[in-house]
């Protein structure tokens, strides 16, 4: 099992910077991708940003990139995204996402744990 508990939202202006933190505790050492999503009403959540466990690969939704950073901190089992030039369309629940994958013989099994969420207003 693995928590998360995310911060770090708020309401800025366009143009202005946000940083969110999610902190995972728990069985953190089986966590093979940490990513956060965004989720706007009447929407499918989204991908913002993740990155893996190990070599530490990083994605982003074309929409964010140049703008959005993500990054972790292992020794704090934290991960953060770091969001400048934000835009009103970036308005959202942003939620900490992580997936375990447990290796089978002949199967994967892949498991998603979920923050809170916080939400995210950027006026115009």
């Amino acid at each position: 099992q693995v928590q998360l508990d995310e911060s770090g939202g708020g309401l800025v202006q366009a143009g202005w910077s946000l940083r969110l933190s999610c902190a995972a505790s728990g069985d953190t050492f089986t966590i093979s991708r940490m990513g956060w999503y965004r989720q706007v009403p009447g929407n499918q959540r989204e991908l913002v940003a993740s990155i893996t466990s190990g070599s530490g690969i990083t994605n982003y939704a074309d929409s964010v990139k140049g703008r959005f950073t993500i990054s972790r901190d292992n020794a704090k089992n934290t991960v953060y995204l770091q969001m400048n030039s934000l835009k009103p369309e970036d308005s959202a629940v942003y939620y900490c996402n992580a997936l375990i994958i447990r290796f089978y013989i002949d199967y994967n099994e892949e498991s998603n744990y979920w923050g809170q969420g916080t939400q995210v207003t950027v006026s115009s």
